[in-house]
């Protein structure tokens, strides 16, 4: 039987039909839908973990003790996991261990766009690139198959359009894998420095065994065509290079490190001209290069953003290897598209909305973090300075504050629960332990929006459904030293702005948790607010609220009733008494 699987769902799939038993991961686009597929079928464990440390921790663990296991993140998640990855590459695995790390080429929904091809070769493991659906839920069979072949965890790297493309793939039955037997030894598993240096004399010889298998594998294969032109590549950009140029001779690479060494000069051999097509930096390109062949690549293909077929055209007649028929024509004033693109914004009624609106208006330094709430440093809410990665918010104000105190008087750190949870406690106990004087704000929603409202040990549920322990923020933050914790409703904006004009003149550390559930979980809206045009002036001070459900019309503020949610902020808001309340604020 077929089905139309994405690439997430393939890899899913693909790992229960392989006997994958334990999946651990955080969530992050393009990642998510795998453990939220994997989830789903039976006989199998799979959980958020609080970061991607821990996942991948965990993984290892259930590795160790013999079953087959998968840990998912996106490609920023592998920095937080680097530190148990590079030690597991000198452990090995018992059980089949794969790590799946989903890169974002053109950062739809990421703060950069690295490149973790570079990390298999930092970490010294194998590196899997399936192009499609089809040969993402082969591979994540074939990965564990290697991974326990060699004795190595193996980095299964995908990209956003490889994990949200569907494809049409062939449904099998889960194999029997039996639990392998775990038996004592600590000069594999106990990583002290003398049994680390052995470890390590031993991913050498497992690295050159795994060059060889590369160079045989029917991961990397040859599709002959024109010698003339001869275009390594991998991934989706295999994809496009055989949609644009199908007369060209292609070596595409399913295995990208080790590399084949042999094959591709083999195929360079063959070829006229050499020219390789990735994404991001040039990874394939350089190694050729270092080969001794003569290779062109990123002087065609560019270094940054993600390819479609357009791109990779451009790069061919750039080479001089096609015509520009189709590239760079003008575009028509009639074929300019009528509605104009709107930039993203907090939804309607969004609790975080008002945080960021009184953080504006008290012009103070915010330093921000991960999270659906980022886009509250967007006009014209204007209200965050900063963003650099999870759990940086309060890190950086702590830094603020001792570089500059007077700076420090003036800044507050914003962050989610969910990202709180994920590296922020570590960084609010820094700051509690070395006297510092941060202000904070976590923005509690009760769920981690910005992915997709997966649970976190916040919410009281675990991602198979199941009750869990609910982590008291209140306590938790009380535990790590700070005295000054309060909690309000963030829709309350005299209060917000009454507690943090409180908290900024103290002289001690401070936490506000602003908790009200995400609009989209809550489900439950107010009566619309109504606007009474008599007395509205046109002034557009709602407007500086950035709601989707607020708007101008014939210069008069209009609220949109199919879109707002009651919330009220705008009344609050509103100077003129020119919104008529829906609803009530407070519940």
């Amino acid at each position: 039987m077929k089905e139309l699987l994405t690439g997430n769902a393939a890899i899913a799939r693909g790992a229960f039909e392989n006997g994958v038993a334990v999946a651990s991961g955080y969530p992050g686009t393009p990642s998510t839908e795998i453990l939220e597929n994997f989830s789903g079928y039976e006989g199998i464990y799979a959980e958020w973990a609080p970061n991607e440390k821990v996942a991948l921790e965990v993984a290892i663990g259930a590795s160790m003790a013999g079953v087959r296991s998968i840990a998912t993140m996106k490609h920023v998640g592998v920095n937080v996991a680097a530190d148990p990855l590079m030690t597991a590459a000198y452990t090995g695995v018992n059980g089949g261990l794969v790590v799946i790390s989903a890169d974002d080429p053109g950062m739809h929904s990421s703060q950069n766009e690295q490149d973790n091809r570079n990390y298999a070769r930092f970490a010294k493991i194998p590196m899997l690139e399936p192009s499609d659906s089809v040969e993402a839920k082969a591979m994540i069979g074939v990965a564990l198959d290697i991974s326990e072949e060699f004795d190595i965890p193996v980095l299964f790297r995908i990209t956003t359009r490889v994990a949200h493309s569907q494809g049409l793939v062939e449904l099998g039955e889960p194999i029997d894998k039996p639990v392998k037997e775990y038996k004592k030894d600590t000069k594999k598993w106990l990583m002290i420095p003398a049994f680390g240096r052995l470890r390590r004399n031993s991913l050498t010889e497992r690295i050159e065994r795994l060059e060889a298998y590369s160079n045989q594998s029917p991961l990397n294969f040859i599709v002959p065509g024109d010698s003339k032109v001869g275009v390594i590549t991998s991934g989706i950009s295999y994809q496009y290079v055989r949609e644009v140029f199908p007369e060209a001779s292609v070596l595409k690479l399913g295995m990208t490190f080790p590399l084949p060494g042999q094959l591709i000069s083999k195929f360079a051999a063959g070829v006229e001209r050499l020219l390789v097509v990735e994404e991001l930096e040039p990874y394939l390109e350089e190694f050729i290069r270092l080969q001794g062949h003569k290779v062109a690549g990123k002087e065609f293909f560019p270094e940054t953003g993600e390819f479609n077929a357009a791109v990779v055209k451009k790069g061919f007649v750039a080479a001089g290897l096609m015509p520009a028929t189709g590239i760079n024509q003008p575009i028509k004033p009639e074929d300019m598209p009528t509605v104009p693109v709107r930039p993203p914004v907090l939804c309607a009624g969004c609790p975080h909305r008002g945080v960021f609106y009184t953080l504006r208006k008290m012009k103070l330094l915010v330093s921000g973090d991960i999270g659906c709430y980022t886009l509250g440093g967007l006009p014209p809410l204007d209200g965050m300075d900063s963003c650099v990665c999870m759990g940086a918010s309060i890190s950086m104000a702590h830094g603020i504050e001792k570089a500059v105190p007077a700076l420090g008087e003036k800044t507050v750190a914003v962050i989610g629960d969910s990202t709180f949870l994920h590296s922020g406690i570590t960084s609010l106990l820094d700051v509690v332990y070395n006297k510092g004087n941060t202000n904070v704000i976590i923005v509690d929603n009760g769920i981690t929006a910005m992915t997709g409202h997966q649970h976190n040990p916040a919410t009281g549920k675990t991602l198979m459904g199941k009750n869990a322990p609910l982590v008291d923020l209140e306590a938790l933050v009380k535990a790590l030293g700070v005295n000054r914790v309060s909690v309000l409703d963030p829709l309350n904006l005299a209060q917000l702005e009454a507690t943090i004009k409180e908290e900024l003149i103290a002289d001690e550390p401070s936490v506000i948790i602003a908790r009200r559930p995400c609009v989209l979980i809550e489900k439950k809206a107010n009566p619309p607010v109504t606007v009474q045009e008599d007395l509205c002036t046109g002034c557009k001070a709602c407007l500086k609220l950035s709601c989707p459900a607020i708007s101008v019309l014939d210069k008069l503020c209009a609220v949109d009733p199919e879109s707002c949610t009651g919330c009220n902020l705008c009344l609050q808001v509103c100077k003129f008494n020119a919104l008529k309340k829906g609803g009530i604020v407070n519940e």
